[in-house]
């Protein structure tokens, strides 16, 4: 279910622009589906197209995250829809961070992203717990129905966000899940 996602931290991506989660030349397209794998390609791949070891969604651990921990201002510098689509492809479904480009937060909320904006103090508590190594056999869990984030540890952060973006979000899920199930 939409509410409820449970993954490893996935990261502590600096305050990105477009130009970082999306490149200009990889916007050649209007399809939703694959732009994923160019998704951070400047912080991703090398000069020759080779994965770097250091990023860290090219960690195992961190592959398969849904939830990603950012800088503020994410998503900053134009209203490139790939953006959020690249992200979606990927398989990032909630970002936190202290604060979104308005566009990248209105397109990601449309593309069933959920953006969750938290004090800085609260994000930075979210990324050392990550780093910390507290986090083996546990997750992070953002549950929107209550508003809640928990941290591997049990640790609650609580977080607010619009009551109908909140409706769409649930609805939009629902919706994808029953589609899904006939």
């Amino acid at each position: 279910a939409y509410e409820i996602y449970q993954c490893d931290w996935s990261s502590d991506v600096c305050s990105s622009d477009l130009d970082t989660i999306i490149p200009a030349r990889f916007l050649k397209t209007i399809a939703r589906k694959g732009l994923g794998v160019s998704a951070f390609a400047p912080l991703r791949y090398d000069e020759h197209g080779a994965e770097r070891t250091d990023f860290v969604l090219n960690q195992p651990r961190f592959r398969e995250a849904k939830i990603l921990i950012a800088g503020a201002n994410f998503g900053c510098g134009s209203s490139r829809e790939h953006a959020p689509w690249s992200l979606a492809d990927l398989g990032i479904r909630c970002i936190i961070a202290p604060s979104f480009a308005e566009i990248f937060h209105n397109n990601s909320f449309k593309n069933g992203i959920l953006c969750i904006a938290l004090p800085q103090e609260q994000v930075d508590a979210l990324v050392a717990l990550a780093g910390s190594g507290n986090t083996a056999g546990g997750e992070f869990t953002v549950d929107l129905a209550a508003g809640e984030i928990t941290g591997p540890d049990g640790s609650i952060q609580r977080f607010a966000i619009d009551p109908a973006r909140r409706a769409d979000l649930l609805r939009s899920e629902e919706h994808t899940s029953e589609l899904q199930s006939h």
